[in-house]
């Protein structure tokens, strides 16, 4: 497993730059525009340090975020998505987004905090019961 990054949702995409990037002094890696979803990924990290990313989401349409939903989730590469889900399920763990895809599932911590679970590499092959089983709760 190998963490990737944090996200966190921002309503204000200059002002969080600016605190991030120009005070924070954290650097833009990437960026990645989805217009058919409306949102806008940036991803930044420390100078010398790009393994640890803060990923920030911005929703082009105005939205509140109460009760911390401004922070999204944690995520980790998984060399085998199905086997790490099905050790989780085996151990009692509800798979809230299950690998429908082979590529992503979300899971929950005990605290309610979500665990985006991202196959490393490709997707894998679209199996059951992944491919036919419903999402649970939030993530």
């Amino acid at each position: 497993m190998k963490y990737l990054h944090t996200m966190v949702r921002v309503s204000d995409l200059d002002l969080s730059l600016d605190f991030y990037c120009n005070k924070l002094g954290l650097i833009e890696l990437r960026r990645h525009e989805v217009p058919a979803g409306r949102f806008t990924l940036i991803f930044l990290a420390a100078p010398g340090d790009e393994s640890a990313q803060l990923e920030l989401t911005w929703n082009w349409d105005p939205e509140g975020y109460s009760g911390g939903r401004n922070f999204g989730h944690l995520a980790y590469a998984v060399d085998d998505i199905y086997a790490v889900c099905q050790r989780l399920i085996d151990a009692g763990v509800t798979i809230n987004r299950p690998p429908r895809d082979g590529y992503m599932a979300f899971v929950r911590s005990p605290d309610g905090i979500s665990i985006e679970l991202l196959q490393s590499g490709d997707s894998l092959p679209v199996q059951e019961p992944w491919a036919s089983m419903e999402s649970a709760g939030e993530w």
